[in-house]
């Protein structure tokens, strides 16, 4: 089984897609056979992805950029702080 990492703007597509053929009676399951996605895939795009516009999905993709970035820096900068105190103290 092939597995194709869709984007976020085709992700909130099939969501809206889903909504209106769910609101016209087909299953999810069916749904998802239509989409070639599992419903395990479906659930966790809605939890993620569910009553967003496409805008929003790009912020948050920068957002969690900016995150991961922001992380690495006051980890090394803690890793920085150790070595220091290290050196300071003597120990080695």
């Amino acid at each position: 089984m092939s597995r194709k990492n869709y984007k976020p703007e085709q992700i909130i597509g099939m969501l809206r897609e889903a909504e209106i053929r769910l609101s016209q009676g087909q299953t999810v399951g069916e749904i998802c056979r239509g989409f070639g996605v599992s419903e395990q895939s479906y659930y966790r795009w809605r939890r993620e992805y569910g009553g967003m516009e496409v805008s929003q999905a790009h912020r948050l993709k920068e957002l969690e950029k900016e995150n991961a970035r922001l992380r690495k820096a006051v980890s090394d900068l803690t890793l920085d702080k150790l070595i220091l105190n290290e050196a300071l103290t003597g120990k080695y």
